[in-house]
């Protein structure tokens, strides 16, 4: 937890910029924040009692039990967030024309108990120009102050004047000291926090509205992934129709090292119910799911197409038997013909998972043999009879059988005339390709196939646990109506209110459903509300269809950068998600680099175009005074050894050299795993092994661009 008073003072500038700490200059502030601690300390004391008070509350069962479980949820996510940060809640203020008092911005919104509005939440629209003010559009703004914090201090602070006679109570306009400083700050193994100095460019595609698909474009070091991250949380605390109880905002990376890189990055916005993952998690079998070693099968596996022929493959077990069966009970004989199968299987609603389906066929099955039946049985007796004929259980099992998504995929590339039925585009020799050993050996081009058929299945056994559920009810009812004619035969008169005891519906509603133990279901199903994607431009028309099925609303933040996708991308971004399934498709560009030294990027621009000539390489803004160095492979360790000395902070990255042991605070990784990290040193490691053509340029360029601040390229044995 962070210090909310010290005894010197918020401030904690340093020699150079002690022209800054002219009492004129921070004094206000230094009042401020005296409130806000006061403020702090009233919250988190209240937040606790609420919070203690609320766990102590008897648990209730059904709704009571869940909201009570919700406010636990709530408060103890406000109290998390209050204690993660100080002062240093506060990110800045404004000062508008009409000459009011100074707003100050939050990381969350704060108001002591008099109602005074301490801290505005960065994402309400008040704040909005704090972030997205320039000279050329000031939005009614006379100045604006960022503050840089180190534990919990300032360490410096940026005044902007937008109005002439505005720069009274300002330090001189420096050289944008705590944005720029920031940027060639030391890195760390997570990714360190920039609300402080979000850029107008990025904060319009934060606050942008949600509906349709927003792709947001931009090169190496343009902020994408600030933005994907800063957009989630705005989006759930700006957009009402996106909250938890409507599905929520699911965030997919390209991999776990880049989701462990930013997890700091949402909690710190003062949002922790974004779910994030890598299209791996989606899907069971993605944890071991190796590469395919075969680029053309990968590649007749990633098409929509062969998403679209998972349906027809569930069909063909969905075919109604077309031959008589005669159902022998112990009152009589009942015929069943192939008109009373097609009209059972025709019960299942549209949209119902198959294995779901089978209970309402098999119900309405069973409905149409009892209305058949001429005789007087009891109903009950007769429809147990009917449930336990084996001959009957074994046509409908052959009919609408139970099944699972692994074994259906599997059966594809283990059966030629299933795939030539279900994929009937596919050539002789593309079947024969796609046929392989075993054939649940799976691999990344699988994983779309087997999530379609596992939404198009349904879970195998949520059937049985439905029944048991229902089962389980049906005992509460019974035992609850013998408690009821109990009290009943106890009461001598049999009027007044014991005998509304005898209502079913009354009895009904003595059974809590609720608190019957109900299926897991799992988190990454969905639906989602919005899907936000990074690094958008790797994947495939099929891996588009596992988060089409998860957000029904169509409602996506796209991130990525054409020039970074290894297997090349020559359609334009609304081309390639139109394709793939979208109808409302905006395009936002990042141009600006604020990471890339203008020394890296001067050497990577280069190495792209060359393979792709109409890339988007933005535009670096600073100058690191650090030039590119080449060198050779035995000089890796000597280089090491020294930034290690030279550097108590930081964190560097061998990319490339499979031998190099990753020791912290040095890593070690493949171009396509260093893929959207950032490193202070990036020692790059043969890079012209990385392969040939467009895949190879853009690892090239890729691993190029991780550095911030050093660049070293060796090349030999």
């Amino acid at each position: 937890m962070h210090p909310l008073t010290t005894p010197t003072g918020t401030f904690d500038l340093p020699d150079r910029l002690s022209a800054k700490a002219d009492p004129a200059l921070i004094a206000d502030d230094e009042l401020h924040f005296a409130a806000i601690a006061q403020c702090l300390e009233q919250s988190i004391a209240e937040v606790s009692d609420r919070l203690d008070a609320a766990r102590k509350a008897p648990g209730g069962i059904g709704r009571q039990a869940m909201e009570r479980d919700m406010e636990i949820h709530r408060l103890t996510a406000r109290l998390r967030t209050l204690r993660r940060f100080g002062l240093d809640l506060c990110l800045g203020h404004m000062a508008g024309t009409d000459g009011a008092e100074p707003v100050y911005i939050g990381r969350l919104g704060l108001t002591d108990s008099t109602g005074r509005r301490l801290l505005v939440d960065w994402r309400s629209p008040a704040a909005e120009p704090f972030f997205g003010a320039t000279h050329a559009n000031p939005m009614g703004l006379a100045s604006r102050r960022r503050y840089r914090w180190t534990d919990g201090r300032i360490s410096d602070y940026w005044d902007e004047v937008f109005a002439p006679d505005a720069f009274a109570g300002h330090a001189a306009l420096d050289d944008q000291s705590a944005f720029i400083a920031s940027l060639g700050g030391n890195r760390s193994p997570r990714m360190r926090d920039v609300l402080g100095t979000i850029q107008a460019d990025q904060d319009a595609i934060i606050r942008a509205g949600s509906r349709g698909a927003l792709v947001v474009d931009g090169g190496p070091g343009t902020g994408k992934t600030v933005v994907a991250l800063h957009r989630s949380a705005y989006l759930l605390y700006s957009d009402p129709r996106l909250g938890h109880r409507r599905g929520g905002v699911l965030f997919v990376g390209p991999h776990q090292p880049y989701l462990s890189y930013v997890a700091d990055v949402l909690p710190s916005l003062g949002e922790e119910g974004v779910r994030t993952c890598t299209l791996r998690d989606l899907v069971a079998e993605g944890a071991g799911a190796t590469a395919e070693p075969d680029p053309e099968v990968a590649l007749l596996k990633s098409s929509a197409e062969m998403v679209r022929a998972v349906e027809t493959a569930v069909r063909f077990y969905e075919e109604p038997p077309t031959e008589e069966l005669t159902i022998t009970t112990h009152w009589s004989d009942i015929q069943l013909t192939a008109a009373d199968w097609a009209e059972a299987f025709e019960a299942a609603e549209p949209g119902l998972p198959h294995n779901a389906a089978r209970e309402r066929i098999w119900d309405e099955l069973l409905t149409i043999l009892m209305d058949k039946h001429d005789g007087d049985a009891p109903a009950d007796l007769l429809r147990r009879s009917l449930e336990r004929d084996r001959e009957l259980r074994t046509a409908f099992n052959r009919g609408w059988p139970l099944l699972e998504a692994a074994d259906l995929i599997g059966d594809l590339w283990s059966v030629p005339a299933y795939l030539r039925m279900c994929a009937p585009w596919l050539g002789r020799e593309e079947v024969t390709k796609l046929q392989r050993a075993d054939p649940q050996a799976w691999t990344v081009s699988d994983l779309p196939l087997l999530d379609a058929a596992r939404q198009r299945l349904g879970d195998p056994r949520a059937a049985l646990h439905n029944r048991r559920r229902a089962a389980s009810i049906a005992a509460e009812r019974e035992r609850m109506a013998r408690v009821v004619e109990d009290i009943v035969h106890a009461d001598a008169d049999g009027e007044g209110a014991v005998t509304m005891l005898r209502g079913q519906d009354f009895q009904n509603r003595l059974v809590d459903e609720s608190a019957l133990p109900d299926a897991e279901s799992d988190p990454l199903a969905g639906p989602f509300a919005h899907i936000v994607v990074d690094e958008a431009q790797e994947l495939t028309d099929a891996e588009w269809q596992m988060l089409l099925l998860r957000c029904p609303s169509r409602s996506f933040t796209i991130v990525g950068d054409r020039a970074q996708a290894r297997h090349g991308f020559t359609e334009s971004w609304r081309e390639r998600l139109e394709r793939a399934g979208f109808d409302r498709v905006e395009v936002a560009s990042l141009s600006v680099n604020y990471r890339t030294p203008a020394e890296i990027m001067t050497e990577a621009e280069p190495v792209i175009r060359a393979a792709l000539p109409d890339a988007n390489v933005p535009v670096s803004i600073r100058v690191g005074g650090t030039p590119v160095v080449h060198g050779s492979l035995a000089d890796r360790d000597a280089i090491l050894d020294t930034w290690l000395t030279a550097n108590l902070e930081g964190i560097a990255c061998v990319i490339g050299d499979p031998t190099f042991r990753a020791t912290p605070p040095i890593r070690s990784l493949t171009p396509q795993l260093s893929k959207g990290l950032e490193f202070d040193l990036v020692v790059l490691v043969n890079p012209e092994g990385f392969g040939s053509g467009v895949s190879g340029a853009v690892d090239r360029y890729v691993a190029m661009t991780r550095a911030t601040r050093q660049l070293v390229i060796l090349t030999g044995e």
